[in-house]
């Protein structure tokens, strides 16, 4: 079994320096030709079934990839991080920073927030599932960063101190993992 997982193209909050969680924004110019480019990536690559967040950005991507017309299921599971109060914000401009946003160990007192322990609980569960479900199947999921990298951590060890900022993913970027 082959999972390939692959975060949404750029959109005008990436660009921006903004995380848009929870916020559905569609991918631009610039994210359209990256998941034009991921397509051609990934016509050599097999796959059976595509696993999607409902989101409008990774739902696009989703559909310009998907040149083959492979079945599509849209998770829930697979919506980006909800970060509550600073959803369509500039973490840092907001007092934030990327430590915080990358701390595995950080506990919000907005109430709205979600941390990383909750959201790979959520991420986990999904590939624990498919990896059942699937377990003869290859499967390309397209996400969000944050999905993509609670998929990371669930094949690599989360650091001792928490920091996950070694593991940022990139618009449109292909990770492979296999099982």
């Amino acid at each position: 079994m082959k999972i390939f997982a692959i975060r949404h193209g750029q959109t005008n909050a990436n660009a921006q320096g903004i995380y848009n969680g929870t916020l559905d924004e569609d991918i631009n110019d610039i994210g359209i030709s990256q998941a034009i480019q991921t397509k051609e990536l990934m016509n050599n690559n097999h796959y059976d079934i595509i696993y999607c967040s409902p989101m409008l950005r990774a739902k696009h991507t989703c559909k310009i990839i998907n040149e083959k017309n492979i079945p599509v299921i849209y998770d829930n599971r697979l919506r980006e991080r909800t970060l509550g109060k600073l959803d369509g914000k500039n973490l840092e401009n907001e007092g934030f920073g990327k430590n915080l946003f990358f701390d595995y160990n950080y506990k919000s007192k907005d109430e709205n927030f979600e941390d990383l322990p909750t959201l790979f609980k959520r991420v986990h569960e999904f590939l624990d599932e498919i990896i059942k479900k699937d377990k003869d199947k290859n499967i390309l999921i397209v996400a969000h960063g944050g999905i993509l990298r609670a998929i990371y951590f669930y094949f690599n060890e989360i650091p001792q101190d928490g920091d996950l900022s070694i593991y940022v993913p990139k618009n449109c970027e292909i990770n492979n993992y296999e099982i």
